[in-house]
């Protein structure tokens, strides 16, 4: 007790701003202990407080230090905007919060906000104060209660006026913007539900000021807000209905969020002042603040929160592709093993390209740049034709496979999605196969051409016994640079899915259809032909140019930073593997055969395959996953399924059944 009171002694209403706030941080410092107990708290919130009915000079100073406080911050500003934004946008809002999270805070200022988010930072926090019982509460509130002098309320219920008004107009004006009002659907714009809101909060004001809490005017008018409040949170859903018609943009989604959260401020405010147990409701207030600053000094909770919608609808867009990866019968089955095979003699012209331009000795940054636009130019011109790349399905194909996650809840439902795991895995082998099986006779093809034409293989016996040292499976880098190729395959898929979404927030097949100048050089029906092309191909135009440049330029990149890592990609890998064994033939003959280092790098081929196609489809569909939520039951249930199905029935994830 003797601590508390000489702590006590240094309370001095006249200190400077900065030393009254360093004592506040102090002594809510105090309360928390040693953060054992909520109740531990709540008992030396108690001493305090009698202390303060057993001391009447500490009581007068105490009054007199919290009226200075309260004078000079402004809480209805803490009450209406804190947790919330100081941006419009999120990327100068990610900059906003890195700073907070980087620079010191000084406890001399006048910001309610800031002082709010240095005294009361600790993760305990919430919990002792939603602790304290409601005799403890009753008592704090006769201490800390304020009369206006102007008015017959309480200073608290002043600032949760303001900061009704406050956070109304914050409302009223993002959703007038105009960036919100033209996505808005024509009956919702045309009810003009934030017009209103200024003046029913004003008139809710009014009325509370002259007649109290109780009156039936102003319980009237605090039933007309809360419409008007449901009024708004619903034009605000219309505009969420547009973004999944017609595109997402990022900061607009952060605006949205921004004012969802605002829509519910005002609820907690408008409840607190009409609560018929202030006390409580003040807790509650408090709590909700607590919990808007922790996720307000999040950066994971900034990206989460504004990119979820962005990943459903990117999932989405992908799924739609992904369907066209996946055979459920013998003819789509032989369909994926012709478009695999033209994937793989593609790719066997890219692996002499590749070896060329390896043989001009260009810089380090030209040769990765020119490989990337090598493989990018295959990588298009085997999506033109038609045909398969098997890497490129798993990213597409995963969102597809997520999607049946939408209604999971049954064993119809959950046995419909083990169909889809074993058509996709039956799919996959089918693309490997019909793309190594084809990349390797071509290979080994162009390779006896150019030795029957200039006596020199694709590769000189060098090269290739340097290709067989980067591709021996107990090499330690082989399966982690496959493991690596997996992330950049889903990286394209990203690249690919907000091509598409950027496409059609722009509206670019609708401006490539009607625009004045494009049909003036195109014509109406060519127009209309490259509209059609364009919304077809630009996801797959996107995906395959960032997986070219990625495959060719990041490994370079990465040895600039002193990074040793490289990419190895199953279907280039066989046919990078072929060309050394044809070189190595042509010098030695078939003896090489009877080299372990040979068979050990063949066996990497299926596990470079393996690592590419799991990690890439690992991660799209924990991104596609994000759109759906599944309990740890549902996936207690969905593993149980798969496993039943791999011992009952092994050959359907292998081989259609019709």
């Amino acid at each position: 007790m003797t601590d508390l009171n000489t702590f006590l002694q240094a309370l001095d209403p006249a200190a400077p701003l900065a030393e009254r706030h360093v004592w506040l941080m102090q002594f809510t410092d105090w309360l928390r202990g040693d953060r054992s107990s909520a109740q531990s708290t709540s008992d030396r919130l108690l001493t305090f407080i009698e202390m303060l009915d057993a001391q009447p000079e500490l009581a007068a100073r105490f009054r007199h230090w919290w009226r200075v406080l309260d004078e000079q911050v402004d809480t209805s500003i803490l009450l209406a905007d804190f947790g919330f934004a100081a941006r419009s946008a999120f990327f100068s809002e990610l900059a906003d919060r890195i700073g907070n999270r980087l620079l010191p805070k000084t406890p001399e200022t006048t910001d309610a906000a800031q002082l709010f988010d240095q005294v009361l930072s600790d993760p305990s926090d919430a919990s002792w104060i939603e602790h304290i019982d409601a005799r403890t509460l009753r008592r704090l509130a006769h201490w800390l209660s304020i009369s206006s002098e102007q008015t017959t309320l309480t200073r608290w219920q002043e600032e949760l006026l303001q900061a009704l008004q406050y956070c109304g107009s914050q409302i009223r004006a993002a959703g007038l913007s105009a960036e919100l009002r033209k996505r808005m659907d024509a009956q919702t714009r045309q009810a003009e539900p934030f017009h209103g809101l200024a003046t029913d909060v004003e008139a809710l004001c009014r009325l509370y000021a002259a007649q109290g809490q109780t009156s039936e005017a102003v319980l009237a008018a605090a039933a007309d807000l809360k419409i008007r409040l449901e009024a708004c949170r619903s034009a605000t859903q219309s505009v969420y209905l547009h973004l999944e018609d017609n595109g997402i943009s990022i900061d607009l989604v952060f605006v949205m969020r921004q004012m969802r959260l605002r829509l519910l401020r005002m609820r907690e405010l408008l409840d607190c002042l009409m609560s018929e147990k202030p006390e409580k409701a003040t807790v509650y207030l408090i709590i909700r603040l607590l919990e808007r600053g922790k996720e307000r000094r999040s950066i994971t909770s900034l990206f989460s929160s504004t990119t979820s919608l962005l990943a459903a609808k990117m999932a989405e867009r992908s799924a739609e592709t992904g369907e066209h990866y996946i055979t459920r019968n013998t003819q789509e089955y032989k369909t994926m093993l012709k478009q695999a095979a033209g994937g793989g003699a593609v790719t066997a012209l890219t692996t002499w390209a590749k070896f060329a331009l390896g043989s001009l000795g260009l810089v380090a940054f030209w040769g990765g740049f020119a490989a990337g636009l090598m493989y990018a130019a295959s990588f298009v011109l085997i999506q033109l034709m038609h045909w398969t790349l098997a890497t490129k399905q798993p990213a597409a194909t995963a969102p597809a496979m997520a999607a049946k996650l939408r209604d999971i809840k049954n064993d119809d439902a959950v046995e419909a999605f083990t169909d889809e795991v074993s058509h996709l895995i039956r799919s996959q082998v089918a693309a490997v196969v019909g793309n190594v099986g084809l990349v390797a006779p071509v290979v080994i093809l162009i390779s006896a051409a150019l030795y029957l034409q200039s006596g020199l293989a694709m590769i000189s016996a060098q090269e290739a016994r340097e290709v067989l040292g980067k591709l021996h499976l107990l090499h330690p880098s082989t399966l982690l640079f496959a493991a690596f190729t997996g992330v950049l395959l889903f990286l394209s898929s990203l690249v690919a899915g907000w091509a598409e979404n950027w496409f059609v927030l722009n509206r670019l097949d609708s401006a490539i259809r009607y625009n004045p100048r494009i049909q003036g050089n195109l014509g109406s029906a060519r127009a209309l032909r490259w509209a059609g092309f364009m919304r077809r191909n630009i996801s797959g135009f996107a995906g395959n140019i960032s997986l070219g440049l990625m495959l060719g330029i990041v490994p370079v990149l990465a040895a600039f930073f002193g990074i040793g890592l490289d990419v190895r990609h199953v279907t280039l890998s066989m046919g990078q593997l072929s060309a050394a064994l044809a070189a190595l033939a042509f010098e030695q003959g078939l003896s090489i055969f009877r080299e372990a280092s040979i068979w050990w790098c063949l066996l990497a081929i299926p596990m470079i395959g393996l690592a590419n196609l799991s990690v890439s489809f690992f991660l799209a569909f924990q991104l596609a996953s994000r759109a759906h939520v599944l309990t740890h039951g549902d996936r207690k249930h969905l593993r149980q399924s798969l496993w039943r199905r791999l011992r009952q029935q092994p050959a359907s994830f292998f081989l259609p059944r019709t």
